[in-house]
């Protein structure tokens, strides 16, 4: 899965000795900010998040701006998601069959084309309905591809007791981009179009050249597995040097003298369709790994689409879009502060309570919408309905992390990505249709019983329930092995 370690990197035997210049694995309790490997792919990833806020910020708003028909302006953010869907899936097969690091480059390095070539554009005034559905689509496409590598990447520099911690730095990296990104964009926006395309461009530059430093600094989990399994010839197979699979001519020198059992399945034979189809497969027969990917689809359409029908009650009320915006505000600065303890939580605490204890508590807020009115109401209510989502999260997709296979990350963090971005759409159609239908309260009723049908799963479930602190997420998975 991985890049080459700095071993490989200069030639030095594998099989047989680790060099002085090889890192340690840092102790499970050290903190994850003296992981440098950690701090600088977190620079990388959210210099793309950043770029990705401002796009969905600014693409909307131009679209109104020029054509000042919100028809369009959905048309173009509908196919963008689209097409992100459908490349998402070959992104990961790319994933898993070449250099993570290599795509993290490209992926930065295209989108800080695409990002100069929409600024020119919008300097030169040609800004039309067609050039920003090309901009959406060439980006989406970007993302779709090149996106899945970067998450796989994580698993290999930060070591598997420590991945729950991780992914609760990154809650806290995305909820301050929930509550920053849009005023950035704003004054970004007000001083033109091409400013935005302007940052854009310079944020996917330092994701590249941060990539490109994650890459010569060599992986620290697969230096500690090649340690290991140099000591102990009898590791057992879910002891693989982490990335050294044989499609990744970055990994070939290291993988090349490591020890027969140690050697990945090569995927490529099977082309990428049947890739693909092996991923889903495996992921579905794990009621560990299927549970929770059903689990994830379910709350993100039930919690989406409370929030969307929030919204247009909110609009159909007359609130402005000013005071709209203080309840994803409020959401935001709430999940802010659960990403803060999340990483106390998730050490403590077992990932299959924090789920299921966040689910219920978001069947809940949902639920209570039904005798919220006020818009101070309806933020306070969604807020602290959501201030264990980044510990659920955490725990989840950190668990999910530990669980699948190095040589199939990509395709499973590609597989469950689809899932919850296939949710997406249908949000806005549960709450438009919905409040046609069957009017406000049943459709906020609707979306806390599909809250409630993912509380179910979490609490009835025992590999899911019983999915233990962070600490114990290795020998958990393996009874699913």
């Amino acid at each position: 899965m991985s890049e080459t370690t700095e071993t490989a990197q200069r030639g030095e035997p594998t099989g047989t000795q680790v060099s002085d210049a090889t890192p340690e694995l840092p102790s499970p309790k050290e903190r994850l900010w003296a992981n440098k490997r950690y701090v600088t792919w977190l620079v990388s990833d959210t210099s793309k998040g950043l770029a990705g806020t401002l796009l969905n910020f600014a693409i909307p708003l131009l679209t109104l701006m020029v054509t000042n028909d919100p028809a369009q302006a959905g048309i173009i953010g509908g196919v963008g998601l689209a097409v992100q869907i459908v490349c998402t899936l070959s992104g990961g097969v790319l994933a898993d069959r070449h250099s993570r690091i290599r795509l993290m480059v490209l992926g930065g390095l295209s989108g800080a084309i695409i990002s100069a070539g929409f600024a020119a554009i919008a300097w030169l005034g040609n800004l039309t309905f067609t050039t920003l559905l090309v901009i959406e689509v060439l980006l989406a496409i970007r993302g779709g591809i090149f996106n899945s590598a970067g998450e796989a990447k994580l698993k290999s520099i930060v070591p598997a007791e420590a991945l729950g911690r991780a992914q609760a730095a990154n809650q806290g990296r995305d909820a301050a981009l929930m509550i920053a990104g849009n005023p950035i964009g704003g004054f970004l926006l007000a001083i033109g179009g091409w400013m935005v395309g302007v940052a854009m461009c310079v944020a996917h530059l330092i994701a590249a050249s941060t990539a490109w430093v994650l890459g010569r600094m060599g992986d620290l989990v697969a230096s500690s597995k090649l340690q290991h399994n140099t000591e102990s010839p009898t590791a057992k197979s879910s002891e693989h040097i982490v990335g050294c699979t044989a499609q990744d001519p970055d990994d070939a020198s290291a993988s090349s003298n490591a020890h027969a059992s140690d050697s990945l399945p090569t995927p490529a034979k099977t082309g990428a369709f049947g890739e693909m189809k092996e991923a889903f497969a495996w992921l579905f027969s794990r009621p560990d790994l299927r549970n929770a990917m059903l689990i994830a689809t379910i709350i993100n359409l039930g919690q989406n689409a409370a929030i969307t029908t929030a919204i247009y009650v909110l609009q159909q009320s007359g609130h402005t879009p000013v005071q709209i915006g203080t309840v994803s505000s409020t959401m935001g600065i709430v999940m802010l502060i659960g990403a803060l303890i999340a990483p106390f939580l998730v050490q403590r605490v077992g990932a299959g309570i924090l789920v299921a204890g966040g689910l219920v508590l978001l069947t809940v807020g949902v639920g209570g919408l039904t005798v919220a009115h006020s818009i101070a109401g309806i933020a306070v209510l969604l807020a602290a309905s959501t201030v264990l989502t980044p510990a659920l999260n955490s725990g989840l997709l950190g668990y999910f992390m530990v669980a699948v296979p190095t040589e199939m990350l990509g395709r499973a963090t590609s597989a469950i990505g689809v899932l919850a971005m296939g949710a997406m759409p249908i949000a806005p159609l549960v709450a438009g249709f919905g409040l046609a239908w069957i009017g406000r309260t049943g459709t906020i009723l609707l979306c806390a019983a599909l809250c409630a049908t993912s509380a179910a799963i979490a609490l009835f479930s025992p590999s899911v329930r019983k999915i233990p602190k962070e600490s114990g997420w290795t020998e958990h998975a393996e009874r699913y092995e």
